[in-house]
């Protein structure tokens, strides 16, 4: 999942976003309200998380132009503001979660999954396709509770893949939403990562659970057994 991070403390920052990154997200950053909203309006990130006093364009301009355009993806406010008003009224205006700083990074992290799942219509945290079980939390695949050893971009491809079971999923947009901005880089090795995943996941006699769509993407079958 990609994030954009919009947040002019650049030290703030810093420690977000490898939180983030550690968790397996791909975060790109603004230090600056226009520069955030130009990214966001490109409406290809999971989340964004705004902060609020940000210089150039504040964070409830961002806000308020990213509805305006229509674009759904959900807002995680970072405000340091205090009081009952100003957090109603950021709800009203489109936001769909607020952390008050000084705020847990764990917690933080945890919020952004739940807006994630919510945004794609998941309840659990743990998705079931084709036999196998993709726990988002503690990052553990299983197929028919044997546990499946995948790398870290291996996992992020199948849990993006899962959180869409009928969909394809073209190559470019799993690369737009598995790396940062230098995704043009990842482009030739996203095909051996699939194949890694697809032989991990493989089971005898039986179809790949990953069924690839020639000039279209990729698309997980919901029963393969």
């Amino acid at each position: 999942m990609r994030l954009l991070l919009i947040e002019d403390e650049q030290r703030l920052a810093d420690n977000i976003a490898a939180a983030l990154r550690e968790s397996g997200f791909a975060v790109d950053h603004a230090a600056d309200g226009e520069a955030g909203s130009h990214l966001a309006e490109q409406d290809i990130y999971d989340v964004v998380i705004l902060d609020l006093m940000l210089p150039v364009k504040s964070g409830q301009a961002v806000l308020r132009d990213l509805r305006l355009r229509k674009l759904r993806t959900p807002v995680l406010i970072l405000t340091a503001q205090e009081g009952k008003e100003s957090v109603v009224e950021l709800l009203n205006n489109g936001a769909d979660d607020y952390l008050a700083k000084p705020f847990d990074l764990g917690e933080l992290i945890a919020r952004v999954k739940a807006l994630i799942r919510r945004s794609k219509g998941v309840a659990s945290s743990v998705l079931r396709v084709g036999g196998v079980e993709v726990d988002t939390v503690r990052q553990v695949v299983t197929r028919h509770g044997t546990e499946i050893d995948l790398s870290p971009t291996e996992f992020r491809i199948l849990e993006y893949l899962a959180h869409k079971p009928k969909a394809i999923v073209s190559k470019q947009e799993l690369l737009e939403h598995l790396y940062d901005y230098d995704w043009e880089h990842h482009s030739n090795v996203i095909e051996a990562h699939v194949s890694n995943l697809r032989r991990k996941l493989s089971l005898a006699d039986t179809e790949s659970l990953i069924e690839t769509l020639r000039h279209r993407g990729y698309r997980l079958r919901e029963s393969t057994f």
